[in-house]
């Protein structure tokens, strides 16, 4: 026996985004093609070549993460004496890119991020992401993240949502010393 009001068996389910209806479907391509490339190499070139090249790849990638990494650390902290924000335009979210690219075994994933490495295509490709991130922001309901806070809401059986509210009370006598916790020490 059942209790409540009934649910419709056919429910409409919600559409699937693009991104991810194909990702999978491009990872699949892209991870066939990487194989398809070494074997390619391997067989031209002898297998020790790609194993070295692979090598350097990530080498290469973790160098460029560190450096890319110190600077931007440097920059941060020279925004912080000064009382500022950090530069925009520094590229060091894409050179990090470019470097885990590198260090992702595969001839393409490399040439993709030896490509990221290049100023020109750095400022590109951040000219693209802020109009793309831009007229998603402008497309978003004012006051909301699109569907962020969705799954926030506590769904009934029924299928009603129920908005809540937490409510903490607080205590108005400090903690006895049995109840303290120990300090952090490093």
């Amino acid at each position: 026996m059942t209790t409540g009001a009934p649910t419709s068996p056919y429910t409409a389910r919600p559409r699937r985004s693009r991104l991810r209806r194909y990702l999978p479907l491009g990872l699949a391509v892209w991870l066939v093609l990487e194989i398809w490339l070494l074997t390619l190499v391997a067989g031209a070139a002898g297998g020790m070549t790609v194993f070295l090249l692979l090598v350097a790849g990530a080498v290469a990638g973790s160098v460029v993460i560190k450096r890319a990494g110190r600077r931007a650390f440097e920059n941060l902290n020279e925004a912080l004496q000064r009382g500022g924000s950090p530069k925009r335009g520094e590229g060091n979210g894409l050179t990090m890119l470019g470097g885990l690219l590198l260090i992702i075994p595969g001839m393409i994933s490399d040439l993709l991020g030896l490509l990221l490495l290049l100023p020109p295509v750095q400022k590109a490709v951040s000219r693209i992401a802020e109009n793309t991130v831009g007229k998603r922001l402008r497309a978003a309901a004012p006051g909301s993240l699109g569907d962020a806070f969705q799954q926030a809401r506590m769904h009934r059986p029924d299928g009603k949502v129920v908005q809540g509210e937490v409510v903490r009370e607080e205590r108005a006598e400090r903690p006895g010393p049995d109840e303290r916790r120990p300090p952090l020490t490093r």
